[in-house]
């Protein structure tokens, strides 16, 4: 379920990415720095967790299942 909600974000974010496959959104410049402030505003809202800096690691935010794992580190 979690998955689910944080691919709809995802895809309404950046709809021309496939967040299912793709493993390294950042190292192939696929999302950008502004789309990872919308990306982590919106998880912040959707799932109720704190985002640091120190979360902001390229390794957290490549694949939507390291999103996932970072949110549910949080949860």
């Amino acid at each position: 379920m979690n998955k689910k909600k944080l691919l709809a974000i995802l895809e309404d974010i950046c709809p021309d990415v496939d967040f299912e496959t793709e493993e390294n959104l950042i190292d192939d410049g696929l999302i950008e720095s502004l789309d990872i402030v919308q990306i982590v505003n919106e998880i912040k809202a959707e799932f109720d967790v704190e985002i640091t800096v120190d979360d902001l690691l390229p390794e957290n935010f490549n694949s939507a299942d390291a999103m996932l794992a970072m949110i549910e580190s949080k949860q």
